[in-house]
């Protein structure tokens, strides 16, 4: 028999920063990943401090930006790799009403951190109102993060690549299969509708696409462009250009008219030619409030869920990793905002 103090079932953002907790405050545990490719491992990676349809910031946001590098940093020092790629946003103005409010904002309290007021105007790509900077803006290496963990987990013998059985689950014994454990984190994203101790919590599917696109004319290498959707570039001289929101074709292939979406915005600032090469789509777990959903079951005590991290993965799975890790480990009560007791 196995004895862990952590079972954690998926292998999203929610499910590696929380490994990282573990693994930085010595816990031994082990992650369940059934092979299928997460939102998560299909996202932009995109770390924004700003909403940039209104041209405001969320709750904590410099604060998740801070622990998100500090976190980056103490995870290079067992991958040997640090994942933020200094990749500033450029906001694509759509007229003179949009300079207008960014800069009324660029100087208010709450965005000055984050809104750069000097205009930049881009030669690859059509900005006839020029671009705004999205100060502390970033990119994960997303291909690069969920590869090193996985290989450095599997290495410690912390990964098991099988599907959780929820029936092979014995609460009472605290066991699963051969192994004994102290309590269970799932981060299943939209797949805890199919678990039976957390599938009411109320996350709501988000369907979105992307496309990887052969641009002909380059753009620069170190930022990334946002008017509808971000563009910015990959490996293999390949572009990321996406994604979708959609909460009604919640069907599991490939929407054409999202595709089409996708190619008419893209059009709409880069005038030259470039080929579609892959699409992909994912389900993103959102919440009303748009605040994550962490908690422990009313019945099992030693049952957790980590999920509803929404279109901000990167930067909820990193920031509250630590809350559920303190609220389980040192008893410290979760902030309402993002409690499962707040429904």
């Amino acid at each position: 028999m196995q004895n862990v103090d952590y079972i954690i079932v998926g292998d999203g953002y929610a499910a590696l920063f929380f490994a990282h907790q573990l693994t930085k405050n010595k816990k031994s545990f082990v992650i369940f990943s059934d092979g299928k490719k997460s939102a998560s491992q299909i996202s932009a990676g995109i770390v924004n401090p700003v909403v940039l349809k209104k041209f405001t910031t969320f709750w904590l946001a410099q604060e998740q930006l801070d622990f998100l590098k500090i976190s980056l940093n103490e995870i290079e020092k067992y991958t040997g790799e640090n994942y933020l790629i200094d990749a500033s946003i450029h906001r694509i103005f759509h007229d003179e009403n949009e300079q207008k409010l960014w800069l009324k904002k660029s100087q208010t309290e709450e965005l000055y951190n984050f809104l750069n007021k000097d205009f930049r105007h881009l030669e690859a790509v059509k900005n006839d109102f020029n671009t705004g900077i999205v100060k502390q803006s970033a990119r994960l290496n997303v291909q690069g993060f969920f590869s090193d963990l996985m290989k450095f987990h599997e290495n410690n013998s912390q990964l098991i690549k099988e599907k959780f059985n929820y029936h092979q689950l014995n609460i009472s014994e605290s066991t699963y299969q051969d192994i004994k454990f102290k309590n269970v984190i799932f981060c299943e994203g939209m797949a805890v509708k199919n678990n039976p101790y957390f599938s009411d919590i109320q996350v709501i599917p988000n369907k979105g696409h992307h496309i990887r696109v052969r641009l002909s004319k380059p753009i620069p290498q170190n930022i990334t462009i946002k008017k509808k959707h971000f563009l910015f570039p990959l490996n293999e001289d390949l572009y990321f250009y996406g994604g979708t929101y959609d909460r009604e074709q919640m069907h599991a292939h490939i929407d054409d008219s999202a595709v089409e979406q996708l190619r008419i915005g893209l059009s709409e600032f880069y005038s030259n030619d470039f080929d579609i090469e892959e699409v992909h789509f994912g389900f993103r777990p959102t919440v009303k409030d748009r605040r994550p959903i962490l908690g422990r079951h009313a019945e099992h005590k030693n049952l957790y869920v980590f999920n509803g991290l929404g279109a901000r993965g990167i930067l909820n799975g990193c920031y509250f990793s630590k809350n559920l890790y303190d609220f389980i480990e040192n008893n410290i009560d979760l902030p309402h905002e993002i409690s499962l007791d707040r429904f």
